[in-house]
């Protein structure tokens, strides 16, 4: 039977884990504000609409790949806080460092979807991407606090599990990193060339 200590622990690990759900669930849901209705003269024929539409394909591209993102780091995080009993301070500020990153995605959402076309787009691209550089970065070291730091994990933690969840967070990084280093490869507008960017 749990001693009342240990129940009361497992609480605060629950409150832990809500209070990144609802972090999570917010950033996901403020991705889609970016998402704008076209604004259209009265009268405009209904290819005018779809016209519209289609110019913002960048914003749709963007939502897409930042949702999905966003929902994988909240994947791993709820995987991972399946497994933590009790937290202590380091794992509190380690895990807000996570969750910090997560709320800047809607802004490097809304930075890549606008400038993707325009002058700036390397820049935008390479900031979108190193928000996710940062993410699987500070995921790493909440990861590491809640495996390392005694009593924290539950005692029926499976080895096998802990390993696999260690290894698979590492791979996270260079990942991102790669993906990072594709913004090299988003063409210079004559502009940025001009201006040595």
């Amino acid at each position: 039977m749990e001693s009342p200590k240990t129940r009361a622990e497992e609480k605060e690990s629950l409150r832990v884990e809500m209070f990144s759900d609802a972090v999570f669930a917010i950033a996901m849901t403020l991705l889609a504000l970016d998402l704008k209705v076209p604004s259209l003269p009265d009268g405009t024929a209904m290819p005018g609409l779809g016209a519209a539409l289609g110019h913002q394909w960048p914003s749709y591209v963007a939502f897409i790949t930042s949702f999905f993102t966003v929902l994988i780091i909240w994947l791993n995080h709820h995987a991972m806080f399946k497994l933590v009993r009790r937290v202590n301070v380091r794992l509190l500020l380690a895990n807000g460092l996570l969750l910090m990153m997560a709320t800047v995605v809607p802004f490097s959402t809304e930075l890549v979807a606008e400038y993707f076309q325009k002058p700036g787009a390397r820049l935008a691209c390479m900031i979108y991407a190193g928000i996710f550089v940062l993410a699987s970065v500070f995921h790493n070291p909440t990861w590491y606090v809640a495996s390392h730091d005694p009593g924290l994990l539950a005692d029926d933690a499976p080895e096998r599990v802990v390993k696999r969840i260690t290894r698979h967070y590492r791979n996270g990084i260079p990942i991102y990193v790669i993906a990072m280093l594709g913004a090299f490869t988003v063409p210079m507008s004559p502009w940025e060339f001009a201006q040595g960017c």
